[in-house]
């Protein structure tokens, strides 16, 4: 075992992190995502967390993950559905953990939205996309990595 590794980073995704690159993309995918599809279709590589909620799994990521710093938006959302009137449930999470790593984005203004069928199509370009066990609406992510510029202590 390694120490401060969370449960939910599992061997394979450690090994997938360690081999993205710089302004590689990864999807953090709700459990009704069509991720398997969508990788069968396409270059995006699947793995799947089914006991693993998304913000659970953000947090956790970031810790490793570097966001990249040469784009406007490093992280995207899909957008909400013209009946939703609210926030849905995870996105404040997600800006809060977000924003501790990313001075791009300090405000949900700063995330990308991207229409439902059209962040399906850049899933196909994705590096990676990681179905957990999340049920909650528009709970889609997705973070484009940055490059190391320091190693870590």
């Amino acid at each position: 075992m390694l120490k401060n590794i969370p449960a939910c980073i599992t061997p394979d995704l450690m090994k997938i992190l360690m081999e993205m690159g710089h302004g590689d993309e990864i999807i953090l995918a709700d459990a009704n995502f069509p991720a398997l599809t969508i990788a069968t279709n396409s270059n995006a590589r699947f793995l799947r967390l089914d006991n693993v909620r998304i913000p659970e799994l953000l947090d956790a990521i970031l810790r490793f993950f570097p966001l990249d710093s040469m784009v406007d938006h490093p992280a995207a959302l899909m957008e909400k559905t013209p009946d939703m009137t609210e926030m849905p449930p995870n996105w404040q999470h997600y800006l809060e953990s977000v924003k501790e790593v990313s001075p791009a984005v300090q405000t949900m203004d700063d995330f990308e939205y991207i229409e439902r069928f059209s962040f399906y199509e850049r899933a196909k370009n994705a590096f990676v996309i990681v179905t957990t066990g999340d049920i909650s609406r528009h709970a889609n992510i997705l973070l484009k990595k940055d490059l190391m510029t320091e190693y870590p202590r």
